[in-house]
């Protein structure tokens, strides 16, 4: 080789590569692609955050899942039945003095009061039973089926879920309390009209102001159910049952509402869950003492904290087998 050609080798080898042409140091290995800047794990190892609207997506898969199933469609229906039934019989034959409950004489001069005797006869057992259930079934009926474990893998917390089945059950009671306050309202426009509402301290109302009490009635009575709400999502937590779990909801509803029918307890039934659910009768007065409508509604209160501390207790801790 002549000394022109060691020359010119010599110059290539000094030369800087071009972009893509392998050297000898790197000739043989793997081709990399451009170094892009690492991404650090969060500190703390903490989980990615869940993505915006994920509780308004979990709580609509629970309605939707509450509101789908045919059972508690069957409930519904149900409830609508009380309201039709009473104003067919007060309309087939109106009621003598001092028989059924005390808005029954007055049904046929105003329908606004079938909505509170609808009220009053549903509110000791039909409604209780249909909240019960669906509320006994809420957790322990995906745990039966085994749908609850599977849930559990999306990344999603158990206290998320449980807020999620609580604002189901409740959506479907305040379903449940409309269905008979509507059914009672149509119902009694139709066979006996609407009109002023005479209230029970004598006064006389409009119709739009008698609207707003039956309103206001309704508020009331689905407030006074969330303490039964609680304890059925409670007792739905500690078994895989759905049968035991409602049972057991309508059967402490039942123990409860006896106890409170029993004088001789004194002042321990004041404590009880049941026990102002028919105190909505101040709405009726011309005078509304909403201070005492919250004093009674606080009740509640106690239940809720209490019983839905022991849910999410057991229900964060609970171990998930099926």
């Amino acid at each position: 080789m002549s000394s022109t050609d060691l020359d010119g080798a010599a110059a290539a080898d000094s030369a800087p590569p071009r972009p893509g042409q392998a050297t000898p140091a790197t000739a043989g290995a793997p081709v990399q692609l451009a170094d892009r800047p690492a991404q650090r794990p969060p500190a703390g190892g903490a989980q990615r955050p869940a993505r915006r609207g994920g509780m308004r997506r979990l709580i609509g898969s629970e309605l939707h899942l509450v509101f789908r199933r045919r059972r508690n469609l069957a409930l519904l229906v149900v409830l609508a039945g009380p309201p039709l039934l009473i104003g067919i019989a007060v309309r087939a034959s109106a009621p003598r003095g001092g028989d059924g409950p005390a808005f029954l004489g007055q049904i046929t001069n105003n329908g606004l009061f079938l909505v509170y005797t609808a009220l009053t006869v549903c509110l000791p057992l039909f409604l209780p039973l249909a909240v019960g259930v669906v509320a006994g079934d809420s957790i322990s009926g995906e745990a039966g089926t085994g749908t609850l474990r599977y849930v559990l893998t999306v990344p999603v917390g158990r206290t998320r879920l449980l807020v999620a089945k609580a604002v189901g059950v409740v959506a479907f009671a305040a379903a449940s309390v409309a269905v008979v306050a509507v059914s009672g309202l149509v119902t009694g426009a139709v066979l006996f009209g609407l009109h002023d509402l005479v209230l029970l301290s004598g006064d006389t109302v409009s119709t739009a102001n008698g609207l707003a009490r039956t309103l206001g009635v309704a508020v009331y009575v689905l407030v006074s159910l969330l303490g039964l709400i609680t304890i059925g999502l409670f007792i739905s937590t500690l078994t895989e049952v759905p049968i035991a779990a409602m049972a057991a909801t309508i059967a402490v509803t039942i123990i409860v509402e006896v106890l409170d029918a029993v004088p001789q307890i004194g002042s321990f039934r004041t404590a009880l869950f049941t026990h102002n659910w028919l105190g909505y009768g101040d709405l009726l007065r011309s005078n509304v003492d909403v201070g005492h409508l919250l004093s009674e509604s606080s009740l509640q209160l106690g239940y809720i904290l209490v019983f839905g501390a022991l849910a999410w207790a057991r229900f964060t801790s609970k171990d998930i087998t099926s």
